[in-house]
């Protein structure tokens, strides 16, 4: 039996190689952090208030809004904090909490792409049976599932991630605590929870965005066999924002897990782009292009306009 004096506190170092940078990165990412809040609460409320946006798309879309609300929120405000000049120090159980909430919301992701994914294709290959397959149970069984398969997926990674002992160093070489840059501090042999780690987190977003290419690719054979033109453009233009998207989000997760041996400083840029860019970027994808998404958001602010003239 080895006694070991547990580490109650982490040290969190910041991004690799931006010392001196602290004010200009403060900035661009509290910009990033705030238009991420306003863009996905608008969109949450376009989806719950407007009656035109009770399908399952829009369901779906107000699941992902949800999720990019959580997953910038689970790194950025402690990042933000110490760019600012405030401490870095972090304690075991804030750094067990970041990382939970982390990875759950990693994995909703990618199931939840997936299922968005699935949607399309029944309402482009299957038009007529479409309110049917996809009814409201069907749709609250699916958004329950991606939840629920984040929390399962992340408990597993965060178990065997801090059932490690820590007794020292305890700075952590990275902005927040993720499973790769926690794992060097203990005081065991990591190696099995570095294997599942990257075994499950790996093969997790290659099946889901598998999932993804074969929907797509069922998708685009429906779409050629569409006659017109303005059905092909009407039919593409369905998917367009959900492809987008899945590029955002895809890309990053898959670079920084199967890159053998990334940079620092590159890990840290690719996945501030999933953390923080993505969920800035989502509610203008879906919005820009979309009809009803404006629809009901210029319906809102002219109805908080009369309300304000009212008074």
């Amino acid at each position: 039996m080895t006694n070991y004096t547990m580490v109650t506190e982490f040290t969190l170092l910041g991004i690799p190689e931006t010392a001196g940078l602290e004010k200009v990165l403060l900035f661009l990412f509290s910009a990033l952090y705030a238009c991420a809040l306003l863009g996905n609460l608008l969109i949450l409320t376009a989806v719950i208030s407007s009656q035109r946006l009770h399908t399952p798309m829009y369901f779906f879309l107000g699941n992902l809004s949800i999720f990019d609300l959580g997953f910038c929120s689970t790194t950025a405000p402690k990042m933000l904090s110490y760019l600012s000049g405030q401490g870095r120090g972090i304690s075991f159980q804030g750094c067990v909490v970041q990382h939970f909430f982390y990875h759950c919301l990693g994995c909703t992701e990618c199931f939840l792409y997936t299922v968005m994914a699935y949607d399309r294709f029944v309402a482009i290959c299957f038009p007529l049976r479409y309110t049917i397959i996809m009814n409201h149970r069907v749709c609250c069984v699916l958004a329950t599932g991606t939840w629920m398969s984040g929390c399962v997926h992340s408990i597993i990674l965060t178990s065997l991630t801090f059932q490690l002992p820590y007794c020292g160093p305890s700075e952590v070489g990275y902005y927040f605590c993720d499973m790769p840059a926690v794992l060097p501090l203990a005081c065991e042999d990591p190696s099995l929870a570095q294997r599942v780690g990257f075994t499950n987190v790996g093969l997790l977003s290659l099946i889901c965005f598998f999932l993804i290419l074969v929907s797509y690719t069922r998708i685009g054979i429906s779409i050629s066999k569409i006659r017109s033109t303005e059905g092909r453009q009407r039919a593409f233009s369905t998917c367009s924002a959900h492809l987008t998207a899945i590029v955002c989000a895809y890309g990053p997760v898959i670079i920084i897990y199967l890159q053998p041996n990334p940079s620092p400083l590159f890990g840290a840029i690719i996945q501030i782009l999933n953390n923080l860019v993505t969920p800035t970027l989502n509610p203008l994808i879906y919005s820009l292009r979309n009809k009803d998404v404006k629809a009901a958001l210029r319906h809102i602010f002219l109805k908080k306009t009369q309300h304000l003239e009212n008074k």
